[in-house]
């Protein structure tokens, strides 16, 4: 029986109907699939997953949480035997999926700050309401976040990310390393539900309010994971500011429910941020380097950040010589030895007096931007004969929103390619933009995406900036 087939004998089994149609929804980093079932108005999604106990944990939880009022999908109908289930539709939009659409990433708006403040208010209830009552017999693959799972953690880091990438180390002194931080963090209690991995991307908003799901890893645990993987969420690269204030705000919300020690939460938060750090290292190792999925190997550029940070702000919690000793290989690797190869040649052109350049070196390829449809300052005679460099055409542009949206495509587009093609040893990426004259916008995206560039990647490969009038 195929998949779609047990979907469609399960929502009959529930609604004594069939479904009109059944859509298969895209992937994500699991192996569950994921389909979408209508009838009429009305939706549901059906789930296939191959782990059983993975399923249980998930019914089991789905329900508890449901009972304690808490927003989380509800599960109608469960075939342990087709390992499917059916549960309420919450749509598509995710926490993750608006922050990306953010024009200032810098300067996240209040809306975004609002979603971010109900959902670390939600975790508290989570936390500590939904810990009440709850059988953690029922939780999978264990019980706990005990040494033993913060171990396992470590061990995918060491072995799908240092020794994926040729990391030198001594394994005795590691070792020796791995226990000093598990110590430390088993000093935090752990009598709270830990929902293990609680990022935007399971956070969906319905109704401008959030939703919570694939909450089936979740254990008894200490109480600072949770905020660290949401705060330091590798991909939302998140501003340090904001993180200040969303730790201020949940530790406000915690002291509702309980005491806090706020200077003994935030020394352990930090280490539990270098937990989450290098749990997510070892899992986009093991999905980049042995699965052959370049989104994750793209992606391990944002965790290595935050690694850095941890390091440069001097959060790291305990004296660790040889992890210290890994991190600046790992480090200087990012910052150093990939990006020698590579010139990124960013430039600006006149779709009406020149064209598109053409590529000299040899590679083809690259990115077109094409600017026409962005406010134009050369309408403006004030501007006339201004270029994208000069300060009143950037003050003009940098007030319109339209400009924000398009350059934070733009970044997050060539951003993929930049952290693939150092991954890869690649030598040359173009990227062009253009607008009827060559002198303004096409100037403006130019010089900024060159900027951000420099930000990013530290400037460790070439940049060109040529004007095409």
């Amino acid at each position: 029986m195929n998949d779609q087939v047990k979907i469609k004998t399960l929502y009959y089994k529930h609604f004594q109907r069939d479904p009109e149609k059944i859509e298969m929804l895209a992937g994500s980093g699991s192996n569950r699939k994921y389909f979408r079932v209508f009838h009429g108005n009305t939706s549901h999604i059906g789930v296939v997953g191959e782990d059983s106990g993975e399923n249980d944990a998930f019914v089991y939880f789905s329900g508890h949480f449901v009972d304690k009022g808490l927003p989380v999908p509800e599960v109608l109908v469960y075939s342990r035997k087709d390992k499917t289930y059916l549960q309420n539709d919450l749509g598509d939009l995710s926490l993750f999926g608006l922050l990306m659409q953010e024009p200032d990433r810098k300067n996240l708006s209040e809306p975004i700050k609002s979603l971010y403040k109900k959902s670390l208010e939600m975790l508290v209830n989570f936390q500590v309401e939904g810990a009440y009552g709850i059988d953690f017999e029922k939780c999978y693959p264990v019980g706990e976040f005990d040494r033993q799972a913060m171990q396992w953690d470590l061990n995918y880091f060491k072995y799908y990310y240092l020794k994926a990438r040729n990391i030198l180390f001594n394994e005795h002194s590691l070792e020796t390393d791995f226990q000093v931080l598990l110590d430390f963090l088993l000093e935090s209690p752990s009598v709270y539900f830990m929902y293990r991995d609680f990022q935007a991307r399971n956070i969906l908003i319905k109704d401008g309010e959030p939703w919570f799901i694939d909450f089936q890893g979740g254990r008894k645990g200490p109480l600072q994971y949770d905020v660290a993987s949401i705060l330091f969420q590798a991909k939302a690269d998140l501003p340090e500011s904001f993180r200040k204030e969303m730790l201020s705000f949940y530790l406000q919300e915690l002291r509702k429910k309980i005491p806090v020690d706020e200077n003994d939460f935030k020394n352990r938060y930090y280490g539990f941020v270098l937990l989450r750090t290098l749990q997510v290292l070892g899992a986009y190792g093991f999905r980049g380097f042995f699965e052959q999925k370049p989104h994750f190997v793209e992606s391990t550029t944002f965790a290595l950040n935050n690694l850095d940070w941890l390091i440069s702000n001097g959060k790291l919690p305990v004296n660790l010589p040889e992890l210290s000793t890994c991190f600046q290989q790992m480090l200087q690797e990012t910052t150093s030895d990939l990006p020698e190869g590579l010139t990124v040649e960013i430039n600006s052109f006149s779709y009406k007096k020149y064209g598109i350049p053409k590529d000299k070196s040899g590679h083809g390829g690259g990115f077109v931007f094409d600017c026409r449809a962005l406010p134009n300052p050369g309408r403006y005679p004030e501007y006339k004969s201004k270029t994208g460099k000069d300060q009143e055409v950037i003050d003009f542009l940098d007030k319109e929103k339209e400009v924000d949206v398009f350059l934070t495509h733009v970044y997050s587009i060539v951003d993929q390619a930049v952290a693939n093609y150092l991954q890869r040893g690649f030598d040359h990426l173009s990227v062009n933009f253009g607008c009827t004259g060559g002198q303004h916008r096409s100037v403006y995206c130019a010089e900024h995406l060159h900027n951000h560039l420099k930000e990013k990647f530290r400037a460790n490969f070439r940049l060109t900036h040529k004007m095409f009038p």
